[in-house]
């Protein structure tokens, strides 16, 4: 591979300005967990720019700046990379030696586009703990359960003596949102039932990824919160989306974990954790200028990635 050309070191060099003027440094106290849907993370050209006639537009340039923003993370959840895992590759490269990826198989049939849902953590603050899985639904007792178009996929880590574990997904999407509303509340119901079993290994459940929820408030979003889900207020405010704007809002990606119900105070359950901050990486004006929207979602992606802080107690 080629050295890095001056221009794209600037501009790798002004992103890394702007992440670290939005999130948080890591430190010795605290971690930092992201979320990005990463659109078609498969194949990769392998030149720093393409061409006109290059296909895919995605190339070393832009996983080197989408690195630069994972980078700045303890452990990191990414949605939509396919059965193709050069670009994921070259992104572990571009991360360094103490990177490293747990990920699902692909998940088969045409609802599965192809997908896989993949955790990525630096070893040098995370450490994976023992719990590996997908969520497959029980049968019922007269039919047999449908399952996730895209399985969600749950990981344990431990950072510092605190263990806490990761469910990624991917909602099924579709142009009528009432379809989304079962998948939705199917999730909610397991992951609560999980967190209800004091003899399970369910300590800090986490959920992330891109829910395709249209709007706060939406019949989406209640199945979403129908069994304790909550999201921090701090991610109420930020756009999903590179083409969301004041008029059209969406909040798709979400991260979340339980909230105890019964408490007349109300506290989040986790154990050696404490909430600190959130929000999202704007990385559109400092990458790919002059590019369209559109170009720019097939580059680098159309979500933005989401992020939480916890204060390790």
């Amino acid at each position: 591979m080629s050295p890095v050309p001056a221009a794209i070191a600037k501009e790798i060099a002004g992103l890394r300005k702007a992440v670290r003027a939005t999130v948080p440094a890591r430190t010795g106290a605290n971690l930092l967990i992201g979320s990005w849907n990463l659109r078609a993370f498969g194949d990769l050209t392998e030149k720093w720019n393409a061409g006109p006639k290059d296909s895919p537009k995605r190339d070393w340039r832009s996983v080197a700046l989408i690195a630069e923003i994972v980078a700045h993370f303890d452990v990191f959840a990414v949605q939509e990379v396919r059965r193709n895992t050069t670009a994921l590759r070259f992104l572990m490269e571009r991360l360094g030696p103490s990177w490293r990826f747990i990920t699902s198989d692909v998940t088969e049939g045409d609802a599965g586009n192809g997908e896989r849902l993949t955790f990525l953590y630096d070893s040098a603050r995370v450490q994976p703990s023992g719990l590996v899985g997908e969520i497959v639904l029980p049968d019922a007792v007269d039919r047999p359960a449908t399952q996730f178009a895209r399985s969600p996929y749950a990981a344990s880590f431990t950072s510092r003596g605190v263990e806490f574990i990761l469910t990624t997904v991917h909602i099924i999407w579709g142009k009528n949102a009432a379809a989304r509303v079962p998948e939705l509340s199917a999730f909610a119901q397991w992951m609560r039932a999980w967190a209800d079993r004091t003899d399970d290994w369910n300590q800090n459940l986490f959920v992330l990824g891109d829910f395709n929820i249209d709007r706060l408030d939406d019949p989406l979003y209640q199945a979403f919160i129908s069994t304790g889900l909550f999201t921090p207020g701090d991610l109420s405010a930020v756009p999903r989306t590179i083409f969301d704007d004041d008029k059209s809002k969406h909040f798709y990606d979400q991260i979340a974990w339980f909230w105890d119900t019964d408490s007349p105070v109300l506290a989040d359950i986790l154990t050696g954790l404490s909430y600190a901050s959130a929000g999202s990486v704007d990385f559109v004006p400092h990458v790919f200028a002059g590019s369209t929207k559109n170009e720019l979602s097939w580059r680098i992606s159309d979500h933005f990635p989401l992020w939480v802080e916890f204060h390790l107690d």
